[in-house]
């Protein structure tokens, strides 16, 4: 992580953990938002207005959080107006870097090597890991927010007066809805696949393995009257959220993260729900098989031979 603007350390996946050995994930620390106007958003500052162009995204293919924000540029028609770099998947000891491996592209705006000097850019003096997404405004020169949750819900309605392409991830009648439903998937599922991976405990493994398969058991239960999306026949941004969790199930946190129960493919209809996501339009390029094992694999605290394994087989 950073330290006062200086890289302090090898890269290590476990950032924080509680008495009884339990993964803490880390709170993001920049949080303003694009809005129409440039008026403030639900958190930080204003100055951000919503101007073709003027933004860019960082993201990870192996990341889901960045995942996230990649599937709502592709469903909103929103590549047009926010150019992207992907990331090297694989985590060096200096944490993500740019190019050095197929898709993966040099930083096109400050020429920097690693993720975290695109932090200390943003703010000399940064202590805290450098993660994506980071959304970045070209105007200012800085981070305008890389916490995920924020970027998904800001890019649903901040450049409406430029696109209405694809659906309002977050209508107003179903947001109690999602409210409950992101916050159990998070919990559960989403978070709790880490905190099985990155346990330091049998205590904490256990009830983080729990957590998720009882997280999965309610879903598919949920999914078996042949409703289209988790909450109905609308997508919303709750079935983002759990489809860049479930994609990444067999092929990492089955095997790497000790989830290992039942994988996706043996659930009938979170399997035919995976499938149905994956084939909307544009969601296929957010999803990169190659990328997503490559990165997980290349994390040493789990995986320090660094083998990377040919399986399974996908087919979405």
């Amino acid at each position: 992580m950073l330290v006062n603007g200086k890289w302090d350390a090898n890269w290590h996946p476990v950032q924080s953990k509680d008495e009884q050995g339990r993964f803490i994930r880390q709170t993001s620390s920049f949080r303003n938002w694009i809005t129409p106007d440039g008026a403030p958003g639900p958190t930080g500052k204003g100055g951000f207005k919503a101007e073709p162009g003027r933004y860019h995204l960082y993201a990870a293919l192996i990341c889901p959080w960045a995942s996230r924000v990649l599937a709502v540029l592709a469903l909103k028609g929103l590549t047009r107006y926010i150019s992207v770099t992907i990331v090297n998947p694989r985590l060096s000891e200096q944490g993500w870097q740019f190019g050095g491996f197929e898709g993966a592209q040099a930083d096109p705006l400050l020429n920097a090597s690693y993720m975290h000097e695109i932090y200390t850019q943003a703010d000399s003096d940064f202590t805290g890991r450098a993660t994506v997404p980071v959304l970045w405004d070209k105007q200012q020169q800085t981070i305008v927010n890389n916490e995920s949750a924020d970027i998904v819900r800001m890019l649903n309605t901040a450049f409406a007066d430029f696109t209405q392409q694809g659906p309002d991830l977050y209508p107003e009648a179903l947001a109690n809805d999602i409210e409950h439903w992101n916050d159990r998937i998070y919990t559960q599922l989403n978070n709790g696949v880490y905190q099985a991976g990155f346990a330091s405990s049998q205590q904490a493994y256990d009830e983080a393995y729990d957590n998720v398969f009882t997280m999965l058991d309610v879903l598919e239960n949920t999914l078996s009257d042949g409703r289209e999306y988790l909450l109905g026949n609308q997508l919303t941004e709750t079935d983002i959220r759990l489809f860049v969790t479930l994609v990444r199930f067999d092929v990492a946190y089955y095997g790497l993260f000790k989830c290992n129960k039942k994988p996706i493919r043996d659930y009938e209809h979170l399997q035919r729900y995976m499938m149905r996501i994956y084939q909307l339009e544009g969601m296929a390029e957010t999803v990169n098989i190659d990328h997503i094992k490559a990165g997980y694999y290349s994390i040493k605290a789990l995986n320090p031979s660094g083998i990377v394994p040919k399986g399974p087989e996908t087919d979405l």
